[in-house]
Parts: C-alpha cells; structure tokens; sequence
C-alpha cells in the first residue's frame, strides 16, 4: 500500500496535523518510535495556553501562538477536553522588573494581545491571595489558559483515528529514501512508501532530517524539570511566571486542572536526546525559584518530580516549511510556546500541503466530536450507582487515591488508539497519578492490561518495549492464579 501522507511524531503537533488531514480523502499513516502518543516532548510540558505576549514579533513562534490561542475554546469542545481560560501573572518582585513588565505589555501590543499592567499591591492580592508579599507588579493576561497536554494530545489523536488515520506505534524511522517517484520509510516494523512526508519529530527531527540529505538545523534537547505537589495543597487560580531570562521563561508555580500545583521547569542543554533524568541539583533550583512566587507552600506535600526535553532549534523559533525536497516538510524546533501554536502550525502546514500540489478533498463524513471517557469522579453517587448497576466493573476501583474503576481502565484499552502500557493507562484515567504514585494500582493495572490485550504478565510494560515489570514467575505459585 501506498500512503498519501505520512507524519514522523505522536507528539501534539502530530496529532494535531494528523486530525487536520484527517478531514480530507487521503490514506494517512503516523509513525511513532514509543509506544503511545505523546511520549516525549509533549508529555513533559507545563501545560500552559500561552497569551501571546511573549514571543518576539514577527517570528513563527508570535504568529501561530496569537492565531491559536483564540481557537483552543472550540477545538476543546469539539473534543470533550477540559480548557479553563483562567489568565496568566507574569510577577515582578523587583523594583526594575516593573520595566521589564511594560516591555513584555508593549511587546504583547506588537503581537495583537491587549494585557494589562497591575501594581495595585491590594488587587493582586486579591485575585492571588497565596502570591508573595514582595510582588510589587504583575503583568495579567485574561486569554491565558491551562489545558492537559497529554490529555488534549490523546484526544486529537482518537478523533484523527475514527477519521481514518492509522497510527504505528513502537516504528522508529531507521532511514528515508528519496526516489523521484516517491518516498520509503523504513522502519524496525516494516517499510512504508509515500508521496508526502511530515517530520514532526521533537528533539530527533534534525536526524530525520539528515535521513533525505538535508543537514541545516540542529535540535538541542533542553531539559525541564518539574515538582508535583498533592492536591489541594494551596489555592492557586492561574498560572504565575517570574520576569523572563534570554534563554526561558522561567520557573513557574501554575495550578493543574485536577487540583495540582506544580513548580518548574528549570533549562539545561544537553547532548543527549534520551535523557529525562532528574537530578538533585535541579530539583533544588525548581523548589527555590517556586518558593519566590509561592513561599507559604508545604514541601512536605511534593508528591512526585520529573523532566521533559524541549526541541530547541539553533534558529530559535519554529521551523515550518516544505524544504527542497518535493513533498518533505520539516516542522522543527517546537519549543515553547509549542503546545499553545499546535492548531495554528496544523492549518498551515495543510495550506504547504496543498500549495505542493496534494489534492485535498473533503469528506463529507468527517466528525470533529469525540466522545469524553466516562470519569466516576465526575458524577454524583446517584449517577455512579447506575453505571455500577449497568456494569459492575464500575464497582470495581483499581486506583483508591484516583477513583479510577476497572471499567475506566477497560475503555481506555478498547478506545481508538487505545493504552497498551501502564503509562497509557495513567495518561487516560489518571490511574497511578494520585498521592501514592501507582503504589496501590500497578499490581491491579497490570492484571487487567494482561487479560485485555491477551499478553502474558511478562509483556506488560510501563512504557514499552524494555520496560517491562516482571522476568518470569517465581518457583512458588503465582498470586494471579490465585486470583483466577
């Protein structure tokens, strides 16, 4: 089989142009290294629907962050994904870092974002009780948002899938080659031939790259790392960023959607593209720049820590374009504000597409709703009990610090592009993310993802392929087979 497109990267940019294309007759195929969406760049990201204030005029990363800032409230809908618009701080805490303000606020005005300037030490107060004393300014820009990234990158995914794109998991692109017909992937899974090819490949999009002859970026992963605090640990109402470096925004102090807060991330360079280790030193910087923004925080509440890597191109802004290879598109070296440009980038790498001299039809039967899990948590007792009624396994809670059921965890095996490891199971139901961190479910979880996908408990992985939990069965009898 021949394939229209074929897009290199499950990260939210893929998923994003997947679910675009997925609107047109074309046969689609997205080839990922991992063995889920959203495994690199994306899992590792603060979440944040930037403003657009940030970002120099006139570059990619200013043009798509003000087109897609706007388009997240019915992409969001669309896809039964939680959004909440709840503005930004950026907090001055020095006497010259009201001037950086005014110059993030005039900057913001280049953009086409109106924000607005507070020194009311009283206001801000009240519209952040828990920020420090020493806040002498914020910069407050209403159209900022927070959004899960794993669970908007899941979502655009599925709904790209029920459109008839497929997905290829565990298929590491070993090498391209270019014929003037067409194109050959190949992969560790197989090989795959096409016409067009979208690399969307994170920190590794500079060796894709390099794959079809063209060597005129590099990708340097910059690692963040990040603290999680317990639920419910202090009241914070949007996300507070201290005054930008050259190199980031910062540390950061912003709330979760599900009650979290979280400080980070921090900004190393680093040579490797594989490493998300934490180290002490890191999570020493993170807790000492979060404590500037929120010093009455318990740390005796930080539940977990972790890292991400972001693409950092030696440009410093987004590289989108068809190159001159016919029918090779690079979108590379998306760093922040990323997450926040995913749609903007979409639509115009579909206008690249058509420009090249794809033909794009429409189909008719393109559905851009995706139905929302079912979430015990999000119902009252009278509503759960008639799920139990209907299916016991509703009964059944895998996850106690969650609320996660058995029959959650079953839906997020069976759903499009649905969980194959313990780690997809988090990311869909959140299964391991409370207080305990999976103490209490893995043993549960596994159980279940064996009988499901039909594997023997020794397949079952945390993330894939060499990673999973258990060697073999001991000489004593199993404790599964008790429980058969």
């Amino acid at each position: 089989m021949k394939w229209d497109v074929i897009v290199i990267g499950a990260g939210v940019i893929g998923c994003t142009i997947a679910r675009n294309i997925s609107k047109y007759s074309l046969n689609t195929l997205v080839l990922e290294k991992s063995s889920d969406v959203c495994s690199g760049t994306s899992k590792g990201n603060s979440g944040i629907v930037h403003a657009g204030y940030a970002a120099e005029p006139g570059t990619f990363k200013a043009k798509f962050n003000t087109i897609s800032n706007p388009l997240f409230d019915q992409v969001c809908k669309d896809l039964n994904v939680e959004f909440r618009r709840c503005g930004t701080f950026v907090v001055s805490t020095i006497d010259s870092g009201i001037n950086q303000l005014e110059e993030l606020r005039i900057r913001g005005e280049k953009n086409g974002i109106k924000t607005e300037l507070i020194l009311d030490k009283k206001k801000i107060k009240e519209m952040e009780p828990n920020l420090t004393d020493d806040a002498n300014g914020v910069l407050y820009a209403s159209t900022g948002g927070i959004v899960s990234p794993y669970g908007l990158t899941i979502a655009l995914a599925e709904n790209a899938n029920m459109n008839g794109v497929e997905f290829r998991f565990n298929s590491e692109v070993e090498n391209i080659e270019v014929k003037e017909s067409s194109k050959k992937v190949m992969t560790k899974e197989g090989e795959f031939h096409t016409n067009y090819i979208i690399n969307v490949a994170g920190v590794y999009a500079d060796k894709i790259s390099k794959m079809v002859g063209l060597d005129y970026f590099k990708i340097t992963p910059r690692r963040g790392e990040y603290v999680l605090f317990d639920k419910e640990t202090l009241k914070l109402n949007r996300p507070l960023f201290p005054l930008p470096t050259k190199k980031s925004k910062g540390i950061l102090a912003a709330p979760t959607l599900h009650k979290h807060v979280f400080f980070g991330p921090n900004a190393v360079d680093l040579d490797d593209k594989a490493d998300t280790s934490t180290t002490t030193e890191g999570i020493e910087e993170i807790i000492a720049g979060g404590l500037k923004l929120l010093p009455n925080i318990n740390l005796r509440k930080i539940i977990t820590n972790f890292a991400g890597l972001r693409a950092v191109s030696d440009t410093n802004d987004f590289i989108i374009e068809e190159t001159k290879i016919k029918g090779f598109i690079n979108v590379a070296g998306i760093q922040s504000p990323g997450l926040t440009a995913s749609l903007g980038i979409a639509d115009y790498v579909i206008d690249i597409l058509r420009d090249s001299g794809l033909e794009l039809l429409e189909k008719e039967s393109f559905n851009p709703r995706r139905e929302r899990p079912i979430s015990l948590t999000n119902f009252p007792n009278e509503k759960k009990h008639e799920f139990i009624m209907k299916d016991q396994n509703y009964g059944n809670i895998v996850c106690r610090c969650e609320h996660v059921s058995e029959a959650e965890v079953i839906d997020a095996i069976k759903r499009p592009v649905g969980a194959t490891t313990l780690d997809g199971i988090k990311f869909r139901t959140r299964c391991g993310m409370g207080r305990c961190q999976a103490g209490f479910c893995t043993a549960r979880t596994v159980k279940i993802l064996s009988k499901e996908l039909d594997i023997p408990i020794e397949k079952v992985s945390k993330m894939g392929p060499g990673s999973e939990l258990f060697v073999s069965k001991t000489k004593f009898k199993s404790v599964w087979e008790d429980k058969k």
